[in-house]
């Protein structure tokens, strides 16, 4: 008895350390992913880890050398080590200022993902100004419903500009350009055919990841009907079908299945994703939706792990006419760039979901938005008059720009848009004759353009109809006429506001004497109508990066 009570206290000694040997061994290694920036590197915890077995170890000779003497060791404590930070983000250089007389024409593909605003809220709801490279511009403005006239012509969606004063830079203008989707209402959707791509990983044991999902997918079921079908495919070390398709109809199978969703295991995504496009292809519905829901924190560590990889396999699986959409959850090792790249590469749309608020804005009353895709690669060029406009910037959609010949090009994918989706771009312009961001040069004077001077700019629009191969033409003209800023619309002052806003997270570089003062003062009187608070909402996010912000108006980061 004796000599067993003395070797107890050594062994808890040997079992704490090699049970945070373990620990440490058992963490998967992380794989750096070209082109992205992680977050804040933590410090490493071995010292902490090194003091408290050194603890252990002295309690333990102590005890030895106690001749017997009835000796209670106390529980070791618990060691809390440092959770590390390995959020991964895609990086993100501005859109420069472009001059007309050597680059006149500006492409890009539109971008109805919103996932960049929910993600930049919850660091700002958790007192950290997000990272600028989770900040996408033009995912914040169109986060938020503009009151865009409906197409009236039979087209998918209709065009609409407006150009006013700046409030940003002396002499420039804003010229909007507004895309609105036609919409349907739930009983005009299509036959859908759904599989629900759960990652039910140990990564996802957090009350913001797997209950979130399920709650998220529960609102989602409650919204099926009699013809639609849905198949549950859950992974972690293992991808594992657990519910094949079943009707709308039976709600209460759908809803038990996601129920008993449990966390435990690894992530292997690569094999899930690949029986989630097989399990689709089984159920294909012609001319119906064909779409899988991903949901995840992108946490891929196991298997096929490349970023690269897996966005060439979906890119590959989009031929199939089955769309990819990701639904992003949680934090700490959240993969925000290969979520959003796997949506765009899938035909598909990424949303970030953060609350259950917003889970009801994205797969209740923004389903048909979510599912029904009433165009596809929808593209945008705008040429500029060198008569009427000296410079130029686009805001955002750096990570969504094409070259000039893409335009024409149909094998060149660009983004889809969904029913009712509405689609927000800002360029601001330097009228010629006016000083603007770019020094004139020394050596080659600029030749005064001949042509019209009625006309700012020329926008040109292709799009093709859902499963067409050969893409149709819109265009029209930007009249060289502005309102003074006083005059512009709420939803165009709005708009603004929220681009400044996002310009601001970023360093401010453009956003000239506005500060946030000035960007919240502008949210707040173009705030209504609100008919869901998002636009309320927005001006209190202002508010914490402002009070988070260190950096002074018009500084560069």
């Amino acid at each position: 008895m004796k000599s067993a009570f003395l070797f107890r206290p050594a062994l808890v000694g040997i079992t704490v350390s090699l049970a945070l040997a373990a620990c440490q061994s058992a963490a998967p290694a992380r794989q750096e992913t070209v082109g992205t920036r992680p977050s804040a590197p933590q410090p490493a915890p071995g010292p902490q880890v090194e003091m408290a077995v050194a603890d252990m170890s002295a309690r333990a000779n102590y005890a030895t050398k106690a001749a017997g003497m009835p000796i209670i060791m106390p529980p070791p404590e618990r060691i809390q080590l440092p959770v590390q930070d390995t959020e991964r983000y895609g990086q993100i250089d501005t859109n420069p200022v472009q001059a007309v007389a050597q680059q006149p024409v500006s492409t890009f593909s539109i971008d109805v993902d919103t996932g960049s605003y929910a993600n930049s809220r919850r660091f700002l709801n958790n007192g950290r100004l997000p990272p600028a490279d989770a900040v996408r511009i033009e995912e914040l403005v169109n986060y938020f419903d503009y009151d865009y006239a409906l197409p009236a012509d039979g087209k998918p969606f209709a065009v609409h500009t407006e150009t006013v004063d700046s409030p940003w830079q002396p002499h420039a203008k804003l010229i909007k350009i507004g895309i609105k989707a036609h919409d349907l209402a739930k009983n005009q959707r299509p036959r859908a055919n759904l599989v629900f791509l759960v990652d039910v990983s140990g990564s996802m044991n957090s009350e913001n990841k797997l209950p979130l999902v399920k709650h998220s997918l529960r609102l989602l079921t409650e919204e099926l009907r009699e013809q639609d079908t849905v198949t549950i495919i859950t992974y972690a070390s293992g991808e594992k079908l657990v519910l094949p398709p079943t009707s709308g109809k039976n709600k209460q199978a759908i809803l038990r299945v996601i129920n008993e969703l449990k966390a435990g295991g690894a992530t292997a995504g690569e094999q899930a994703i690949q029986m989630a496009y097989k399990e689709a292809e089984k159920s294909f519905v012609k001319n119906g939706i064909n779409r899988i829901l991903l949901a995840t924190d992108g946490d891929f560590n196991v298997g096929i792990t490349d970023f690269n990889t897996l966005k060439n396999m979906v890119a590959e699986k989009r031929r199939s006419g089955i769309s990819l959409t990701t639904l992003g959850f949680g934090t700490g090792n959240y993969n925000e760039h290969l979520m959003e790249q796997l949506a765009d590469a899938g035909d598909g749309n990424y949303s970030y979901i953060d609350t259950r608020k917003e889970a009801k804005k994205v797969l209740q009353r923004q389903l048909s938005s979510t599912l029904v895709t009433v165009a596809q690669d929808v593209k945008i060029q705008v040429e500029f008059n060198p008569a009427t406009v000296k410079e130029y910037r686009l805001v955002g959609y750096e990570n969504r720009m094409l070259k000039q010949e893409d335009f024409n090009n149909d094998k060149v994918d660009a983004g889809d848009i969904g029913a009712g989706h509405s689609v927000t771009a800002l360029y601001e312009i330097i009228p010629a004759g006016q000083a603007g961001w770019l020094e004139p040069s020394r050596y080659q004077n600029t030749p005064a353009a001949d042509g019209s001077k009625d006309e700012y700019a020329f926008v040109k629009l292709r799009y093709k109809l859902p499963g067409k191969a050969q893409s149709l033409l819109i265009s029209q003209p930007v009249a060289a006429r502005s309102k003074p800023w006083s005059q512009a619309q709420t939803d165009t002052r709005f708009a603004v506001a929220v681009a400044a806003y996002g310009q601001q997270l970023r360093g401010g570089q453009y956003n000239g004497k506005m500060g946030w003062p000035d960007i919240i003062r502008l949210a707040q009187n173009s705030a209504k109508p609100d008919p869901h608070g998002l636009r309320e909402e927005f001006v209190e996010l202002a508010k914490i990066a402002q009070s988070l912000s260190s950096r002074k108006p018009g500084t560069a980061e």
